[in-house]
């Protein structure tokens, strides 16, 4: 059996809000959404890669706080975990860098109005009790 390889995504949460990030590669997830992040590597902290991540992919400083229970498969032998994080004070406003070519803050009544990747809306569900929302039926 291959080892599952960690996909940390951060549910980077500021004032009530929920970013998400639009992906520009590869072409078959281009225009649909996600959480940032990315893989950790070979003996690295999963909070240290969500840090590393963000700002590689957006450019900002984070506090990686809390892990949301749960992970969930992506195309193998990736599995996403997901954490909420915070913009550290005098941190840079995100900004799309590597791999996506837009950013939004979404509030819990706009968290559906993007065309979420697959695999992130069950993560993305987890995440909204963090913004006070209730989860939909959908």
């Amino acid at each position: 059996m291959t080892e599952r390889i960690v996909v940390v995504g951060a549910a980077l949460l500021d004032g009530g809000r929920l970013l998400a990030a639009r992906r520009s590669a590869p072409p078959e997830l281009a225009g649909r959404w996600e959480l940032p992040g990315g893989k950790v590597e070979p003996g690295e902290r999963p909070e240290a890669a969500l840090v590393r991540e963000l700002r590689e992919e957006l450019g900002v400083e984070a506090e990686a706080v809390e892990r949301i229970p749960g992970s969930w498969p992506l195309r193998p032998p990736y599995e996403l975990h997901v954490w909420t994080a915070h913009l550290r004070p005098g941190s840079a406003a995100p900004a799309p860098l590597e791999d996506h070519d837009e950013l939004r803050w979404l509030t819990p009544s706009d968290i559906w109005t993007v065309p979420w990747l697959d695999q992130d809306v069950p993560a993305v569900r987890a995440a909204l009790p963090r913004l006070g929302a209730a989860s939909p039926d959908a």
